[in-house]
Order: structure tokens, then C-alpha cells, then sequence
């Protein structure tokens, strides 16, 4: 039985390895309970079998103290901050185990994510993070800024394909059993200089910005919150509770 209902929560300011646990506790439990339906449906194989269960959706927002995060495809390297750098920095370290090279994230960066069973909607993963993409161009849009993606490249981005691109949001995520974690940082209103500190996903060559940057004026995160939610629920079909 597909369920498209969604629970929505906001997190708010959270230590990045506090957020990371209890994203790895609802993924556990969405994984683990798939596992359970499967068993339980080859179990009466050939018999009248009626599933009522489903699988849960989460989505989060939230928002971390400084912190940089490396992906399974990353490299260490790409950190251009030994300890002491870090400490100066107030920042903290994590190799990770989403997709993608190396991220950061702060205050001011809505952090998007979606724990979502893909038997609920579709499975693709591709389609899925173009879908998170559009609602990121969508919601940008509503501030008359128009951002698009980058062929090549995962991400959403401002004059892709020439020397002023620049990256506004990064994605990178989990998916087992078709259930997904991790997800995107949206740069709304964050400090832009803690990228100087890393290679951005690995790009060297390309440029972060925010919405601060490209409208010059701080925007209001939670308003930005909101609009970029309501997108995501429309373009995947789905019922917020």
C-alpha cells in the first residue's frame, strides 16, 4: 500500500551528528520495516493477502552549527583545514556516508532532509533529484531569481555554463531499499567565506553563492522555509501532516 503522506518537521538549529543519528534511526526503521512487508508477502504467496502497513515518509529541515561533511566519493584533501584550522574556525569534521565529495554547513543554510520510501512515489533515483532540484528553482523563482541546473553536474546553479557559474545548493544522498536520507543545503543566508576552507564538492573552478549575495539583502529563512516546502509536496504528490 503506497502512502504519500508525509511527516514534516523542523528541526531547527541542530548539532550535525545529533541530526545524523536520528536521520540514521528513521532510515533503520523504514529499511527494516520494508523488510518485514516483503517477508511477510512472499510468506502468503498464492493465498488472499491484503497489506494494510506502509512505510513512513519524514521530511526535514533544519538548520547545523558550522560543519564540513565528506561523501563516500570525496576527498579528504578537498579540506583545506587541519585541526587547528577547525578549532579556529569553531568548526567540527565528518566523513560521511552520502553520495557526493565535500559540503559545508551553517547558519543561515536551510538543510534539507527527506527520508522518503521511493515505493511511495517513484523509483529513480535521477528523477528524484531533479525533482528536489525544481523545487529549488521554483522557490528561487518566487524571489525573481533564476537559477537552473548544470549539465554534469548535480546541484542548482546561477549562469551554468560560462565563468559566472555559481552553485546555490548541494545535494547529496543515501538510498537503500529505495529509502532515502541525506539531501540538500540551500544557501539562503549563510557566512560564504567557510567555503573558502574546502574544494565545494570537489569543483575547483566554480563559485557558492546565497540568496543574500545575489538579491544583497538577508532574506528571511523562515518565509524561504515554507516556499521551498510547498514545492517539494506539490511536485512529489504528497500530503503533509
Amino acid at each position: 500500500m503506497k502512502n504519500r503522506k508525509v511527516i514534516f518537521e523542523d528541526w531547527c538549529l541542530i548539532d550535525y551528528k545529533t541530526a545524523w543519528d536520528k536521520q540514521e534511526e528513521l532510515f533503520s526503521q523504514t529499511v527494516n520495516l520494508k523488510t518485514v512487508l516483503r517477508n511477510r508477502r512472499i510468506a502468503a504467496e498464492g493465498d488472499e493477502y491484503e497489506e494494510n502497513t506502509s512505510t513512513p515518509n519524514y521530511l526535514i529541515f533544519c538548520e547545523h552549527p558550522h560543519v564540513y561533511t565528506l561523501g563516500k566519493s570525496g576527498k579528504p584533501e578537498h579540506l583545506l583545514l587541519d585541526e587547528h584550522g577547525l578549532k579556529e574556525k569553531n568548526a567540527v569534521y565528518y566523513p560521511i556516508n552520502r553520495g557526493g565529495d565535500i559540503t559545508y554547513h551553517g547558519p543561515g543554510q536551510i538543510v534539507g532532509y527527506p527520508i522518503l520510501d521511493l515505493d511511495n512515489f517513484f523509483t529513480d533515483i535521477h528523477l528524484y533529484l531533479r525533482t528536489l532540484e525544481e523545487a529549488v528553482i521554483l522557490t528561487l523563482a518566487e524571489y525573481d531569481l533564476h537559477a537552473g541546473r548544470y549539465p554534469g553536474y548535480t546541484g542548482v546553479w546561477f549562469d551554468a555554463g560560462n565563468e559566472k557559474a555559481r552553485k546555490i545548493c548541494a545535494f547529496g544522498v543515501r538510498c537503500s531499499r529505495w529509502v532515502t536520507m541525506h539531501g540538500l543545503a540551500f544557501n539562503v543566508n549563510p557566512d560564504l567565506e567557510y567555503f573558502k576552507n574546502i574544494v565545494p564538492c570537489g569543483i575547483d573552478d566554480k563559485d557558492v553563492t546565497s540568496m543574500q549575495k545575489e538579491l544583497g539583502r538577508k532574506v528571511d529563512i523562515i518565509e524561504v522555509k515554507e516556499i521551498l516546502k510547498h514545492h517539494i509536496s506539490v511536485l512529489f504528490n504528497m500530503e503533509l501532516v
